[in-house]
């Protein structure tokens, strides 16, 4: 018996050598086929993606329009010492900072929190049901969003109608990062516990029965079965978010932005979009989001290494 396994292994070895040489041989064979499906996605790669990246040089330049990337003086590092010598630098830098990190500390637990929840749901339709208005909040787009955000938070909105006040909420600076991060968290926690809640599905059943046999609370089944099944998930997300504490759109921030709120709303990617498109002073403002880019690598190597050495050398 033993020999006659052994000469099955062998034999089951050899064909996926075999079955693997084929597809090799038929990929030489007929690479030009491949070619032809890879070359569209390769050229719009390398177009819009690595191409672009060329006009990282006006940030190094005193960049004129018309005389283009290659006709412009070359300045070196001025626009970036003029943007950290800014008085307002730390302001920008503060902003971005503090609503990056509360938004990661209170948003992050959130769909974690969702998918657990769901996981104990045993109706499939009752739990579907959920998901699906748990889900919609992401299809709205940012600036209806921000419409709906305003008209709820207005004089004269419902909130207002609802606390029998009259509190423009939206010209409160210390009102703005309250009302960022809680409209985020309601639009994308619920998308966000799709990948938590596929990972619960490969939980072990037979690990959940014999912890409910043994007694084992709600809490003691999530550590013991649920969170182990999860945590690789969580610690990449987690990793990916810390680097990307730097990567806010402008586009939430400026929607929401009003001259009585600008102490906190200003933010380093709406001066961007001011200084460039609105100011027309493109190599400023491509230096400031050249360094805002080089903060968020250096954040999410740093994080990476210190999840590495914290979960065992598991990270990205």
């Amino acid at each position: 018996m033993k020999t006659n396994g052994t000469a099955v292994s062998a034999q089951k070895q050899n064909t996926g050598q075999g079955g693997s040489h084929n597809v090799l041989l038929y990929v030489a064979q007929h690479w030009q086929l491949y070619v032809i499906f890879l070359l569209p996605a390769l050229a719009l790669t390398i177009i819009f993606k690595y191409i672009p990246m060329g006009g990282i040089a006006i940030a190094f330049q005193d960049y004129n329009p018309f005389a283009g990337i290659l006709g412009s003086e070359w300045v070196g590092f001025r626009y970036f010492q003029r943007f950290l010598s800014s008085p307002d630098f730390l302001t920008y830098l503060a902003n971005t900072l503090k609503l990056s990190i509360y938004g990661l500390l209170w948003g992050f637990p959130v769909p974690i929190l969702l998918a657990f929840l769901l996981n104990r749901i045993e109706s499939k339709g009752l739990k579907q049901k959920i998901q699906l208005v748990l889900y919609m909040p992401n299809f709205i787009s940012v600036i209806v969003l921000c419409g709906i955000v305003r008209i709820l938070l207005s004089v004269t909105g419902p909130i207002n109608m609802l606390l029998g006040s009259q509190i423009n909420f939206m010209t409160m600076p210390e009102a703005f990062r309250t009302i960022y991060i809680a409209s985020g968290i309601w639009q994308g926690a619920g998308w966000a516990s799709i990948m938590y809640t596929a990972s619960l599905s490969n939980a072990s059943q037979e690990l959940k029965e014999a912890a409910l046999i043994d007694g084992a609370n709600i809490l003691q089944q999530i550590k013991a079965v649920e969170w182990p099944a999860i945590k690789d998930m969580v610690v990449i997300q987690f990793i990916l978010q810390a680097g990307n504490i730097m990567s806010i759109g402008f586009e939430k921030a400026y929607a929401l932005q009003t001259d009585l709120n600008m102490g906190t709303s200003e933010i380093i990617a709406t001066y961007v979009y001011k200084k460039g498109l609105l100011d027309g002073d493109y190599s400023f403002s491509t230096a400031v989001g050249l360094f805002n880019t080089v903060i968020n690598v250096i954040l999410l190597i740093s994080v990476n290494k210190i999840v590495e050495k914290m979960n065992d050398g598991k990270g990205l």
